[in-house]
């Protein structure tokens, strides 16, 4: 079992910037798949950033990409998704993702992941 925490959530204005991290704990290995997801009242979940454990490779949507960046720091077994330029439209639950194995056509679909944390909360105001 892997056990996922998130945190760094928050209310910031429009064009700000925030950073969440994904602690996870349990049976974990380097070569965890790791993404976050976000949802947003009444819509569905939505991929947001993606990263490789072996070889860091990350992946993204082209609503995040230029603003997000996601990154990992495995010595912490901890997961970071920078956010900057923020918009309303990004307020969501933000949740944190970890597959052990994962095929490349589920990389951006939330059934491709095992295991996920409670979310973290941002709020974008304009």
């Amino acid at each position: 079992q892997v056990q996922l925490v998130e945190s760094g959530g928050g209310l910031v204005q429009a064009g700000g910037s925030l950073r969440l991290s994904c602690a996870a704990s349990g049976r974990t290995a380097n070569d965890i798949f790791m993404a976050w997801f976000r949802q947003a009242p009444g819509k569905e979940r939505e991929f947001v950033a993606a990263i490789s454990g072996s070889s860091g490779r990350t992946y993204s949507p082209d609503s995040v990409k230029g603003r997000f960046t996601i990154s990992r720091d495995n010595t912490k077994n901890t997961v970071y998704l920078q956010m900057n330029s923020l918009k309303p439209e990004d307020t969501a639950v933000y949740h944190c993702a970890a597959a052990r194995e994962i095929i490349t056509r589920a990389i951006m679909t939330s059934r491709g992941y095992d295991y996920w944390g409670q979310g973290t909360q941002v709020t974008v105001s304009s």
